[in-house]
């Protein structure tokens, strides 16, 4: 596996910018819930220019939020850039993005759910920095031990385990990738699908019902993604059950993953509408499809 270098880790005085990358600010009252936890910390909080646009559905046109996106990521005295909230939109704006930087080695990158596209798009560049983590407008909603998770791990402090339910298995090690299942889908076969060779894949989602999630997983393996994933961890599918005389979420996943012969491990605390631990993507970890466990296989090299 190639080795992937990370940003120092961060502490409290440092400059982290705010982005609305994706969908247009709803929830104002929970984003400056998160925005006072990260300030409470002790860091100093900017706004990017263009962060509270509205253009439709969206967060601001592409040019204005790829220019914040810009604006924070090129910014040499900016140490890492917190997403404002997800819902869609991500994925447009690495039309034409680059995330080549001569002044810096690069930044922490916190968000989840369609932020998965800048996630991923950093990863698919050997870049450390990202983590699938809360945006600003549900960090108020984590527990203690969630928000210390967080904390942790871009302060540099080693992470605990989490644990879930078991498939079997065996114990795997391999290249962390956390992802939202639909954004993650719609970039297989893209420049900015990142490696998946010797990869755990980390899958959630929220709002889709099990033959939409079968669809998507098929495509997976239509494509034969699956080939060189060497473990399966699943988070939370939240508001994705359907009509009760068909299939469940986990009943269709055991369809369509069970056969894989890989080491999965399901009901992982992470994702929509309930605690979400953070993950770093592209660190080394492991899956314990025996005892239902992921955890960081050693420290994350930082840079010097």
């Amino acid at each position: 596996m190639s080795k992937i270098e990370w940003p120092p880790p961060l502490k409290p005085g440092d400059l982290l910018k705010i982005v609305s990358p994706s969908g247009r600010l709803k929830e104002r009252d929970r984003f400056d819930r998160g925005v006072e936890i990260w300030r409470d910390r002790g860091y100093r909080l900017e706004y990017t220019e263009h962060w509270d646009k509205s253009y439709n559905y969206l967060a601001g046109t592409d040019e204005q939020r790829r220019e914040s996106l810009a604006e924070a990521w090129f910014d040499p005295e900016c140490k890492g850039i917190l997403c404002a909230r997800g819902g869609y939109g991500t994925m447009r704006l690495l039309e034409n993005w680059q995330w080549q930087s001569q002044s810096s080695v690069g930044k922490w990158l916190l968000g989840f759910s369609d932020i998965t596209g800048l996630l991923w798009g950093l990863m698919s560049e050997n870049r450390g920095g990202g983590v699938h983590a809360p945006v600003l407008t549900t960090l108020g909603t984590e527990p203690d031990w969630s928000l210390q998770r967080c904390f942790d791990l871009v302060e540099g402090r080693p992470l605990e385990a989490i644990a879930g339910r078991g498939w079997g298995g065996g114990k795997i090690r391999g290249r962390l990738l956390p992802a939202n299942l639909t954004v993650a889908t719609h970039l297989l076969g893209t420049p900015w699908q990142p490696s998946l060779e010797n990869a755990i894949v980390a899958l959630e989602d929220v709002a889709e019902a099990p033959y939409r999630l079968d669809r998507m997983l098929t495509q997976w393996r239509l494509l034969d993604a699956f080939k060189g994933v060497v473990g399966i961890a699943l988070g939370r599918f939240s508001q994705c059950e359907s009509n009760p005389d068909e299939w469940t979420v986990e009943e269709m996943l055991r369809d369509r993953l069970g056969d894989l012969n890989i080491p999965i491990v399901s009901d992982l605390p992470f994702g929509h509408d309930g605690v979400n631990a953070a993950l770093p993507v592209g660190v080394i970890a492991e899956l314990d499809g025996d005892r239902g466990t992921l955890a960081i296989a050693g420290s994350i090299k930082q840079s010097k």
